[in-house]
């Protein structure tokens, strides 16, 4: 695995290392124009969950002049003296997030937690009239979705979702391309995320469960909306994203950045998808597969997506995620390297016509966009609430397909499985007490 790809594996799905902290000393420490202002003029901002993740959002707000950390919170008392280090601001520090968005002195905050926490916090922190960045996948299921993407609009605050390719122009130079028809008419598209059996935490076994947490945890409140249970190790710190109480695996988690580029440049929407997979490398406790193949049905394209972990073969030798579309004039390559074109007339010779590489830290620049949106008030953000909830709907509608096993039909301006009363159930899921949304 070359050194970018494991730059990107970290960042993006890590939980409990700070693998991603080297990305916090970025080429723009400040933003330009900013260096002057006083600590009253600063975007106050409050800091929800401080796993790998999170304290790597943190680290990069913590070099960016026009922002204060005032609070970080988080249920594990390790993570969050840690987090309050690394913020460097001598932030207050708290277990419990309501303590965070009562302040009056907060007006934004940061949300990283276990994303079965994502919606019923992002919509708390949306009443308590905070602007909000949310870690991806914005929702744990499309009511969920649907649910955040309405209260940000009735609260009227910014919410930008953690996809944040959209702040890198190469991408951003891909779709424009694409939608200008450059390579014809698009009629497949394939994305993937493909890791050895080795990667991305590798068997995670069957351990039991544990008769106490960890100390320092609230174990209580680290469950939240989820279903009591007794602790086990397996379905904590970073492995809970194999379990449907807590995430969607893979095809929610990480293919959400995939999804969303297909849908900024396709358009959104899907009649059906259909998924096959299964647990066909790892002997463990976890629920979502490790092999995955889904297809959507889209108006006029099929959309493709395949998922792996036992087998780190790029399908071009590049990073060990991508996405190809296919259209009657050319093919157009796409990764967090870069993206290439090349032409149908010529394919023989793989040579691109063009290439354009990666040339800014997404993560630190989508930030940057949120911070814009919030000053002036008026800038819709790149990938809002609304945006976020769609580019979410393909992982979670391909996850439902996957766990009742056949193909389902799906109504995009209604939002509802047609004619599967079992699939629809999966749309939402049962909150405990009192983590109602």
């Amino acid at each position: 695995m070359n050194s970018r790809s494991d730059r990107i594996n970290r960042r993006q799905f890590l939980e409990g290392t700070l693998g991603g902290m080297a990305l916090a000393s970025m080429s723009r420490a400040q933003a330009p124009g900013l260096e002057t202002l006083g600590a009253n003029e600063r975007i106050r901002l409050g800091c929800i969950g401080t796993g790998g993740q999170g304290t790597h959002h943190i680290g990069q707000w913590a070099k960016m002049n026009d922002v204060r950390i005032v609070a970080v919170c988080d249920v594990d008392q390790a993570r969050l003296a840690n987090a309050a280090k690394v913020a460097g601001s001598s932030p207050d520090m708290t277990k419990d997030f309501r303590e965070v968005l009562g302040r009056k002195d907060i007006d934004a905050v940061c949300i990283a937690t276990p994303d079965h926490w994502h919606t019923p916090l992002a919509i708390r922190a949306c009443q308590a009239g905070k602007h909000i960045y949310v870690e991806k996948p914005i929702s744990h299921n499309v009511r969920e979705g649907r649910a955040i993407a309405d209260a940000a609009r009735k609260a009227g605050v910014v919410v930008l979702h953690g996809t944040q390719q959209r702040s890198s122009s190469h991408w951003g130079n891909a779709v424009r391309r694409i939608k200008d028809g450059e390579i014809g008419k698009v009629n497949m598209v394939h994305a993937w995320n493909a890791w050895a059996t080795e990667q991305m935490f590798g068997n995670i076994g069957r351990p039991d469960d544990a008769a106490d947490p960890p100390p320092g945890v609230d174990y209580d409140m680290w469950l939240g909306p989820a279903p009591k249970r007794k602790f086990n190790p397996a379905h904590f710190h970073g492995t809970f994203y194999f379990f449907w109480d807590y995430a969607g695996g893979m095809i929610s988690d990480w293919a959400v950045h995939l999804f969303d580029i297909v849908m900024w440049a396709m358009g959104y929407g899907f009649k059906s998808v259909s998924t096959i997979g299964g647990k066909f490398v790892h002997d463990d406790m976890r629920e979502t597969p490790d092999t995955a193949s889904a297809v959507f049905e889209c108006s006029g394209y099929n959309l493709y997506y395949s998922m792996r972990h036992g087998n780190s073969w790029k399908p071009h030798g590049k990073l060990d995620h991508g996405i190809e579309f296919f259209g009657t004039e050319g093919t157009l390559q796409i990764d967090r390297m870069g993206f290439q074109i090349y032409d149908e007339q010529n394919s023989a010779q793989r040579k691109p016509r063009y290439s354009e590489e990666d040339k800014v830290d997404d993560s630190f620049e989508h930030k940057r966009h949120f911070l814009d949106c919030i000053r002036s008030k008026a800038t819709k953000p790149r990938c809002d609430a609304e945006e976020g909830h769609k580019a979410c709907i393909y992982g979670h509608l391909a996850n439902i397909a996957y766990r009742v096993g056949r193909r389902i039909e799906w109504d995009a301006a209604k939002e509802t499985i047609l004619s599967d009363p079992e699939a629809e159930k999966l749309l939402a899921r049962t909150y405990r007490e009192p983590w109602t949304l």
